[in-house]
This record gives C-alpha cells, sequence and structure tokens, in this order.
C-alpha cells in the first residue's frame, strides 16, 4: 500500500475455502451480466503508486488491461486477523476512491458475517449481515451468506 511492498503469505484453509464459494456464488450473476470476475492473482491497479491482489473483484466496464484492471465496479477482500486492519483501512480508502466502484465488501474469514460499503448518489451507505444476503448493485442481485459460508 501506498507505493511500499506489502507481502502477504498463502492464505489458509478457511480463507481459501471462502473464496471458491464467493466465486461459485458469484460466477452465474458476472456471467448472466457479461462481466469478467478476478479471484486473488489478477492485479488492481487504484492509483499510479499502488497496486492490489483483491480477493475478489468484478469488471463489467471494458478494461482491456492484460496483468491487471483498473474499473471493477465490485471488490471483495476476505478478513483475517493478519489483514483486517489493512482492509478496513488503507484498502477502503483506497477502493472507495475508484470511481467505477459500487460495493466494497468484507467477507469474515472467523465468524459467518459480511459487511458492505456501497456507493449511492455523491454519499457512501454501510451495511452488515450475519445472516440474509448483502446486494451486488452491478450484478443485479444478491450475496446469499448461506452460499458464501457453506460448508465451513
Amino acid at each position: 500500500m501506498g507505493g511500499l511492498p506489502h507481502a502477504v503469505a498463502g492464505a489458509g484453509d478457511r480463507h481459501n475455502r471462502l473464496v471458491v464459494n464467493l466465486v461459485l456464488a458469484l460466477g452465474p450473476l458476472a456471467r448472466k451480466k457479461g462481466c469478467r470476475l478476478y479471484a486473488s492473482d489478477m492485479r488492481l491497479k487504484v492509483d499510479a503508486a499502488t497496486v492490489c491482489y483483491p480477493d475478489l473483484m468484478v469488471v463489467c466496464e471494458e478494461d482491456p488491461g492484460e496483468y491487471y484492471k483498473e474499473k471493477p465496479c465490485l471488490v471483495i477482500e476476505v478478513l483475517s486477523e493478519s489483514t483486517e486492519a489493512t482492509d478496513r483501512r488503507e484498502k477502503l480508502r483506497k477502493y472507495l476512491g475508484l470511481p467505477t466502484l459500487q460495493a466494497y465488501l468484507l467477507v469474515d474469514s472467523r465468524l459467518p458475517r459480511a459487511f458492505g460499503y456501497y456507493r449511492e448518489g455523491e454519499g457512501r451507505v454501510y451495511r452488515e449481515a450475519e445472516v440474509g444476503t448483502l446486494p451486488l448493485p452491478c450484478l443485479g442481485g444478491h450475496l446469499d451468506l448461506a452460499e458464501v459460508y457453506h460448508g465451513l
């Protein structure tokens, strides 16, 4: 973050299973809308000095970069003890500055709960859920937390 390299070791079992469940839940919605879903290894260029590797991102606009994207409408990070502070502070500030971003979701790996930051007009709305769903504006659907935490 902020132009400085920030090494993160490989994720654990629960984190990886959550990412797979998110891909399974979001894949059909993204495909139906003609959007592309990227998991973990695609760079997100958030400004001239900052590149991140979000756990998931959805791009619906033309964004031709081969090795990085700049126009996500949705970014999701899976929270862990070691990443939560960065995901909630530095990444939150950077991601919400992206003009195409409609939602930034944080999915907790420790407890079944998720947090959403949404662009609404010129402002932002915060939502939190332990059960039920969170909206996915650019995909025209909802993220079902029962699906996300299935098998965990």
